[in-house]
């Protein structure tokens, strides 16, 4: 009975130690903890827990939404990668509106147009966001060039020149909040690029159409000259005139040289036939009659040679005229088609994602860096602090 008893009392005793492990247990961590040098506890073990804390339970998901586009154009020369494929189908890369459209996607008016009605205030100072992560906070600040800051953290655009595809990725605290960011930020680069080819298209159209426009007005002005010039001195082409004038005086010419032939044969044959005083009025008068004509084609200041020269100037500046009205509706309508072939498309590879999971922190990443980050300061000053007290003995 004894020896049972003795039993059962060792059994208490057991049950006792048993029951004291829990109540002693935070002490012995803590004693562990004190035995710690003070050194491994402020670089290590606390930066360990702060880390915990924020990671494991503090820090707010964040959702990744991601599209991909190229900057496309009918003319415009690709190098390599996919502009090559795109070129096969009678597009190439375009290389200005590509850096248009990335650096609005970041600019201060693309997060006035999408804050229109505090769209992305309202999405980033939500109560359940993290503090230190929200916006609106004594750290973060609340004016719009904070928001700003706030903004360019968020979105970011990459471009690749080898391939010619920008990346625009957009970070938020809810996934259809990243989707609807990102998918208003590439409706906005849509509309940047189709602004720059409508701006583009119509300042080449207008020069063209200005310079249609004056020369218009040259040729008009040039004919109105000649026209008016011909009223003036009452002659259509002096040229044409004065070779149907040659004409005519060599017309008459001949009859005045048959006529003087018939007058001396009359006088040698015939000296007193009545004749000869007919042939001779008629020989003056085709010698005035030839004079006259003479005087008409040259030798008077308002003769035909004296016309011509003017005529020929004002001619020239019409035919001129007409000329540079022609080229300039030529080049009119290679300007048309030139702005057709110069437009530039946003063609989307990649459409806006919406996240299933939210890929940061990556808290497990976090705490393996915080951890051997922390070792590594750890042993750097262990090793320091014990040169030191080598050093002073």
């Amino acid at each position: 009975m004894l020896h049972n008893t003795g039993q059962f009392g060792d059994g208490q005793e057991h049950v006792a130690n048993v029951s004291e492990v829990p109540k002693s247990w935070p002490r012995a961590a803590l004693k562990r903890v004190r035995g710690l040098s003070p050194l491994f506890v402020c670089t290590v073990l606390m930066p360990m827990v702060m880390a915990v804390l924020y990671f494991g339970f503090l820090a707010s998901d964040v959702y990744v939404s991601e599209s991909r586009f190229v900057v496309r154009s009918p003319d415009k020369p690709a190098s390599s990668g996919i502009g090559i494929l795109l070129k096969s189908a009678g597009f190439t890369n375009a290389g200005d509106e590509v850096y248009a459209a990335k650096d609005y996607v970041v600019s201060r008016d693309a997060l006035s147009a999408l804050n229109r009605s505090d769209a992305f205030r309202k999405a980033s100072s939500q109560n359940s966001i993290f503090y230190f992560d929200r916006f609106g906070t004594l750290f973060s600040g609340s004016t719009f060039e904070d928001l700003y800051k706030y903004f360019q953290s968020r979105v970011h655009v990459d471009h690749v020149a080898s391939s010619s595809i920008t990346t625009l990725t957009v970070r938020a605290y809810t996934a259809r909040d990243a989707q609807r960011f990102n998918e208003q930020l590439l409706e906005m680069a849509e509309a940047t690029v189709n602004r720059l080819n409508e701006r583009g298209r119509k300042d080449l159209i207008r020069f063209a159409e200005t310079e249609v426009e004056d020369a218009k007005r040259a040729a008009r002005m040039a004919a109105l000259a000649l026209s008016a010039y011909r009223n003036q001195e009452g002659v259509v082409d002096p040229e044409k005139q004065a070779a149907v004038q040659l004409q005519m005086i060599s017309k008459l010419q001949d009859e005045l040289i048959a006529a003087r032939t018939q007058l001396v044969a009359l006088r040698q044959f015939t000296p007193r036939n009545p004749q000869i005083e007919v042939l001779q009025s008629r020989i003056r008068e085709l010698g005035r009659e030839v004079d006259m004509q003479l005087g008409k084609v040259a030798g008077d200041r308002r003769s035909l040679a004296a016309t011509a020269a003017q005529y020929q100037r004002l001619a020239l500046e019409s035919q001129f005229a007409d000329k540079q009205l022609a080229a300039s509706m030529a080049s009119l309508e290679d300007a048309r088609n030139e702005a057709r072939r110069k437009q530039a498309y946003v063609e989307r590879i990649v459409e806006p994602n919406l996240p299933d999971d939210a890929l940061e922190p990556r808290r497990l990443r976090g705490l393996i860096s915080t951890l051997l980050f922390s070792l590594i300061v750890w042993g750097v000053l262990q090793m320091l602090f014990a040169a030191i007290r080598e050093h002073k003995q």
